[in-house]
């Protein structure tokens, strides 16, 4: 298997900062930045707690072989990079393939027509739920565990809800350990050191990968290695690469990211990319703004922007060497659609031309790009990404002057919204 890489020469970069990144690894590795209480995620894929980690297998297994569906609620941090590895390793169709039990995110945002649908669809089935919250108060996801809890308790009883219903929450306390702890669900913990877009690696996302029939083991045995190697300060380190780049484009004036990515399996990791680089780098009116793009979909409506749109953008083009499946274009003898200049290619061997000449358009239009390359959709290229994407993340904000770990922006929403609602 080929490992992660980078290449920067669209940027049209002459030199980058690769002395700052350094320091800014430095101040990482060393907890000596700003927000060094949530960095525990640097030494979780080696130091994660093993007992747990048994027991999140056993509950996904469990849901894996009983259950019909599986709705699992939460927000932001709390399920993107679950639906994201999912998604990438599994199907966007998962559901449609029937390879397990049926997923549903919920809680997510505020809809009653979303809720009343799952609802609907999980009517009749064995069901477990996974409910993930720190606090247990976030609006969002309480609301909908609060209906789906409602639910639960009609359908199965009391009893029957203490093997159904799985809480990932804090270890001590917050309203949801104390609900958990008086009906008796099985709880699994979200770390005091690691905060929720940084927490894929936890049972957030290990327990919701489990019951998808992701081998976690993979996961973790792959994030341990890479982690290594992304924390070591030498010139040839894509995240240090990755990050140097960036800023000195964002000094030269970008103000844009678009993560441009192939293919509907990939939307959820664009959209994990986006709360990570969003959350951590948007302070003090700083940092570039992550966007995403789907290649080609989405060049039929964002791409003469793109193009010939003002030029404040910059773009990273995310691709597999391989899909690691094998689709080629049949030959047809009448040619109708005059498509046999294509006839015997496989799928990979076109995206790659389109990706190539996108590149190049892109570039002569003025937009920098560059370009992250791994292997292919598997357990461990989704570990690969997520530890790159982190640590190149931290060392961004910390080269922004930035605590790359708290959003307090993000409550100014929320104390609005609490005031409308009569919230004392």
């Amino acid at each position: 298997m080929t490992m992660l890489r980078i290449d920067r020469e669209g940027a049209g970069l002459k030199t980058i900062d690769l002395a700052a990144a350094k320091a800014a690894l430095g101040e990482l590795k060393n907890g000596t930045g700003k927000g060094n209480d949530f960095i525990g995620w640097v030494k979780l894929p080696k130091d994660y707690d093993k007992e747990e980690f048994a027991r999140v297998k056993a509950a996904g297994k469990r849901v894996r072989e009983k259950d019909e569906a599986f709705v699992i609620i939460g927000i932001g941090g709390s399920y993107l990079g679950a639906r994201a590895a999912i998604e990438l390793l599994k199907s966007p169709r998962h559901n449609e393939v029937k390879d397990g039990p049926a997923l549903y995110f919920i809680g997510n945002g505020i809809s009653g027509s979303d809720i009343a649908q799952v609802l609907e669809l999980v009517k009749g089935k064995e069901l477990y739920i996974n409910v993930i919250s720190k606090s247990g108060t976030t609006l969002e996801p309480a609301l909908a565990f609060r209906i789906f809890k409602d639910y639960m308790e009609k359908t199965y009883g009391k009893e029957g809800c203490r093997e159904r219903i799985l809480c990932t929450t804090d270890k001590a306390r917050g309203a949801l350990k104390g609900l958990a702890d008086k009906e008796g669900y099985e709880c699994f913990v979200i770390p005091d050191d690691i905060g929720g877009r940084y927490s894929v690696l936890t049972p957030v996302g290990l327990l919701p990968m489990a019951a998808a029939g992701i081998d976690i083991d993979r996961v973790m045995k792959a994030a341990d290695e890479n982690m290594d190697r992304f924390l070591k300060e030498d010139d040839e380190n894509p995240a240090l690469i990755y990050a140097a780049s960036r800023y000195a484009l964002y000094s030269a004036g970008k103000k844009v990211e678009i993560f441009s990515y192939p293919g509907e399996s990939m939307r959820f990791m664009a959209e994990w990319w986006k709360q990570l680089y969003g959350e951590s780098e948007g302070k003090e009116h700083k940092g570039l703004f992550p966007a995403s793009c789907e290649i080609t979909a989405d060049l039929q409506s964002l791409g003469q922007y793109i193009q010939d749109g003002e030029r404040m953008l910059m773009e990273t083009i995310v691709r597999f060497d391989t899909e690691g499946v094998e689709v080629k274009v049949p030959f047809e003898a009448d040619n109708a659609d005059g498509l046999n200049y294509v006839a015997g290619k496989d799928y990979d061997e076109i995206f790659m031309a389109a990706a190539k000449g996108i590149k190049k358009a892109h570039i002569d239009g003025g937009v920098p790009c560059l370009e992250i390359v791994a292997d292919r959709p598997c357990e461990e290229s989704f570990a690969e990404m997520v530890v790159f994407y982190e640590t190149a993340c931290a060392v961004s904000g910390y080269m922004l002057g930035v605590n790359p770990f708290n959003q307090p922006g993000v409550e100014e929403y929320k104390k609005n919204m609490f005031a409308l609602l009569g919230k004392k």
